[in-house]
């Protein structure tokens, strides 16, 4: 619990008094200065509520951020592994049925080059 939030929890209390000792001596002065000292306290607590989740969220960054540093590590050498893994897979493939990759290979220069040049005629 920081300060405002003590603050705050203390100056609610105290309102909450105030206001309970204007309503029995009907203090219309009282009530009022009551209901705004619980309004005011309850947003100082608040506001250190908030303040103190911000400062544990900042606290526990450098923590998140090698957490997520070394799980990201992990997921490269992952995805490095699988295309290492498709590249031999493709490379078998290749050898096994040459003549079929390398007509692949002519259909799809000839349709790409079809498609950045345009028809010439």
């Amino acid at each position: 619990m920081n300060k405002d939030e003590f603050e705050g929890s203390v100056r609610y209390a105290t309102g909450k008094v105030e206001k309970t000792v204007g309503d029995v001596v009907d203090s219309r002065n009282l009530k009022v200065d009551g209901v705004v000292d619980q309004v005011a306290g309850g947003a100082q607590n608040s506001y250190g509520r908030v303040r103190a989740i911000i400062e544990d969220a900042i606290d526990s960054a450098p923590a998140l951020a090698g957490e997520a540093r070394d799980k990201l590590k992990s997921a490269g050498r992952q995805v490095a592994d699988r295309a290492q893994q498709g590249g031999q897979s493709a490379a078998r493939t290749v050898e096994d049925s040459p003549l079929l990759w390398a007509a692949g290979a002519a259909i799809i220069g000839y349709g790409l080059a079809w498609l950045l040049h345009g028809r010439r005629g």
